[in-house]
């Protein structure tokens, strides 16, 4: 049985395979290959966009979802992740996804189940789905062709699960990483090069992907406000210039912070693209996963 909990869980060709059934998904109509399957979605953390990309992927596939409000389970009754997963499980569902705060926790959830659990998050650990579906954003505007091309992910590069995922899954398809962030949110590697301001490298760009500011989750104060931080790294034409780029985004997007509002609206941005192409990549997952 196969899980996925990063994205070396699946080969580059099994990767490729999802972009074929991908691509179909995004040119056919709703189907029914997934009819009288049950897949359980579990999300530990707020989500508006993976929760209902998962669900709206999994029901164009005929599938039933079973959304657990966490808020009210048992684990808020004292009954620990394990056996909430145990019991759900007993349920025979045909897939559990996952999301939560604790590094690890998909993976140690594996001996608990007799089905798939995908990974939709786990603390600043790893975003398969995410990663999947932003190489497939890239992948489909170069026509294939993503061997040389050079990323630079702007932002809190150190606690990014998105980073993480991208920094890992990215170079397999001949992309260059660059890291480009503040002192205080510097991966600690030297397996990249990073910068501080992204004007040192734009000239050599072919990608920016800007990460959410995520301030709020910092216990120290690295910046007097947003709208300080937004001064050397938020995303506008006026630093895009006329140059041929692509602009990516996780999501939710802070405006004039992550990417000005003027940005947000130039074609180059692909923010809305990756939100369609997250529905047909995680549809291609869930079928790869359930059907196999």
């Amino acid at each position: 049985m196969q899980h996925l909990i990063r994205t070396s869980d699946f080969s580059k060709e099994e990767i490729l395979d999802i972009f074929a059934d991908a691509r179909e998904f995004l040119k056919s109509k709703p189907n029914e290959i997934l009819k009288g399957k049950i897949i359980v979605t579990l999300f530990f953390e707020n989500s508006t966009r993976t929760r209902s990309s998962f669900e709206i992927a999994a029901k164009r596939l005929g599938a039933e979802v079973v959304s657990l409000d966490v808020g009210t389970s048992s684990a808020s009754k004292g009954e620990t992740i394990y056996d909430t997963v145990a019991n759900i499980n007993a349920m025979n569902p045909d897939a559990i996804v996952v999301r939560h705060s604790e590094c690890g926790l998909p993976e140690s959830l594996k001996g608990f189940v007799e089905c798939p659990i995908i990974n939709a998050g786990d603390g600043r650990h790893s975003h398969p789905t995410q990663a999947l579906l932003d190489l497939f954003t890239i992948y489909e505007h170069y026509n294939g062709e993503t061997e040389g091309k050079k990323i630079a992910i702007v932002g809190d590069v150190r606690n990014s699960r998105v980073a993480g995922s991208n920094r890992r899954l990215l170079p397999r398809f001949g992309i260059e990483v660059n890291l480009v962030a503040p002192d205080c949110f510097k991966y600690e590697s030297d397996d990249f090069k990073q910068y501080n301001n992204i004007r040192e490298i734009i000239d050599e760009l072919d990608i920016i992907m800007s990460l959410r500011s995520q301030l709020e989750r910092h216990n120290l104060t690295y910046f007097e406000s947003l709208n300080e931080y937004a001064k050397d790294y938020c995303i506008t034409n006026e630093l895009v210039g006329d140059r041929d780029i692509i602009l990516l985004h996780p999501g939710p997007v802070n405006r004039n912070i992550d990417i000005s509002d003027e940005m947000l609206k130039d074609p180059r941005t692909k923010v809305l693209t990756q939100v369609t192409n997250g529905v047909a990549i995680r549809a291609a997952v869930l079928k790869k996963l359930i059907l196999k």
